[in-house]
């Protein structure tokens, strides 16, 4: 049975937020987002005047959940690997992750009319068959395009019969492709048997940053080309409308380690859609 909001307390919230932890093998971040979930939710409340006084969620304890899984950062190589193996469209979709630092949501967004010669403008976030803005102001930023992913691009788009508007990736039903579908479909059996492991979509915007961070790129750069809000006060008011000179740099720099391997896993996985 439901409880009203206005009718919870805080030792409520208590009891609900450790038997979440007590039924389910999660971990303590996530019970952590799980509060700021829920005392979102009583915020907006006592801003419609559904509740009055205090959060009942303000003083829940967070449970002690099992510890974080460490995070995973693809390298160079193992991206290089993925796109010996991978056919299209799956081939340019890990390229998109790869090269850009999107989002998963942002990489189901692309659009063809928002890529400019080296530049793409990132207008939309897909989460399952909602599509929305990017996650925050700052993740509307334009983002550059380096040459190894360009080509990509530009091959999957003649399969396409060179469209120059609608969603870069698309399903047969003309709506934005799933990207988890086609991971469990095609990108997993054929990299199980390449022996390549999986660690999913964001291992790849860690690895970008990685790779920055390797090349010696700034960390306030590496920030801006992930479009993260906190990377400065000015993004926090003001959307940003062009590439920044110090970002586009960087990507050049990740460019030119890039162009020769990247060029041989191009051709590689052309090899594959040609047969």
């Amino acid at each position: 049975m439901g409880v009203l909001v206005r009718e919870v307390r805080t030792w409520g919230a208590e009891k609900l937020l450790q038997q979440i932890a007590a039924e389910s093998d999660l971990s303590h971040s996530t019970l952590k987002h799980i509060k700021s979930v829920l005392s979102g939710v009583f915020t907006h409340a006592k801003r419609c005047g559904a509740i009055n006084g205090v959060n009942p969620i303000r003083d829940v304890s967070i449970p002690k959940g099992r510890e974080s899984e460490e995070t995973y950062a693809y390298s160079l190589e193992e991206i290089y690997r993925m796109l010996d193996v991978l056919p299209d469209p799956a081939a340019t979709v890990i390229a998109s992750a790869a090269f850009t630092g999107l989002r998963k949501g942002e990489v189901r967004g692309m659009r063809w009319e928002n890529l400019h010669d080296d530049e793409m403008q990132v207008t939309h976030s897909v989460w399952n068959r909602h599509i929305s803005d990017p996650k925050t102001r700052a993740s509307k930023a334009p983002i550059p395009v380096i040459a190894p992913l360009l080509r990509f691009l530009e091959r999957h788009r003649a399969t396409k019969g060179n469209p120059q508007t609608g969603w870069i990736f698309a399903g047969a039903n003309g709506n934005p492709l799933h990207l988890d579908n086609l991971v469990r479909r095609e990108i997993r059996p054929l990299l199980e048997k390449a022996k390549v492991e999986w660690h999913g979509w964001h291992a790849f915007r860690r690895g970008l940053a990685t790779n920055l961070q390797w090349l010696g790129v700034p960390i306030k750069v590496a920030q801006r080309l992930l479009r993260q809000a906190d990377f400065g006060t000015a993004a926090n008011y003001y959307y940003v409308k062009v590439v920044d000179e110090e970002a586009r740099q960087a990507m050049q720099r990740l460019e030119a380690l890039c162009n020769e391997r990247a060029m041989r896993a191009f051709e590689a996985s052309n090899a594959t859609v040609v047969n």
